[in-house]
């Protein structure tokens, strides 16, 4: 793991941020009724938390989920699973480009921070799915760069997609913020020598974003504007 710096916000030249549970609302049906049905064998082992359980399971299962889906890409075979990552998003009541909205806040926090730092997406989505995303809650206009799982060969808890961002900015990856909601964004950010924001808006909970080392846990993206660090940075921007 990159050897950790002090927080210096006067250094900081960019922000990276996730999608999904971070700038775009998200909602994990699947997690509640595994814990449904998990509820008579957790019964039987006293302390066990069907809802804990069920979350340490899917969030274990999305990583490698998302490896077989982005080498499927890679070797040309997403033709024969047409829309299969969009299926089980759906399945799940997560986002998909025919229904999402971004979550409150995002707006005002991207103009604020447009024009004066440097921008960019990082994404386990892949790249058409981000694309209609951004255009589809008129944020596209704020990310020149935009990192998909179809970019990198190495996903998130990896560093290649943060530094693969930090690299197309034209920035040191010390110089950037990586926000996102999961362990695998803290985790990215931590290798990659990035600042880590943890945010509580989508899957990931305080406790595990705690473990995983985030420099900075918020409720919501967009408090990071409240943040006394930032106040000669932002010029002001809670005024």
């Amino acid at each position: 793991m990159h050897e950790r710096t002090p927080f210096r916000p006067d250094q900081i030249k960019a922000f990276l941020f996730d999608l999904d549970g971070t700038l775009i609302e998200s909602q994990d049906r699947w997690t509640a009724k595994l814990a449904t049905g998990l509820s008579p064998v957790t019964r039987l082992i006293k302390g066990l938390d069907p809802d804990a359980l069920a979350h340490a399971i899917v969030m274990n299962v999305e990583i490698p989920s998302n490896y077989v889906i982005s080498a499927m890409e890679h070797l040309g075979l997403e033709g024969r699973f047409f829309g299969l990552a969009d299926r089980i998003r759906r399945a799940r009541g997560l986002a998909t480009r025919e229904l999402s909205d971004t979550i409150p806040g995002t707006h005002r926090l991207l103009e604020t921070l447009h024009g004066r730092y440097k921008l960019a997406v990082v994404t386990t989505r892949a790249r058409p799915e981000a694309y209609a995303f951004l255009a589809g809650g008129d944020l596209e206009r704020y990310f020149p760069v935009v990192i998909t799982r179809q970019d990198v060969l190495r996903l998130k808890p990896h560093p290649e997609p943060v530094r693969s961002a930090a690299g197309m900015l034209g920035v040191a990856p010390e110089a950037c913020v990586m926000v996102g909601d999961t362990v695998a964004d803290v985790r990215a950010a931590r290798r990659a020598g990035a600042v880590a924001v943890g945010v509580l808006s989508g899957f990931g909970r305080r406790q595990e974003i705690e473990r995983a080392g985030a420099d900075v846990i918020l409720d919501y993206a967009a408090d990071l504007l409240k943040l006394s660090e930032w106040d000669s940075q932002l010029d002001g921007a809670e005024s």
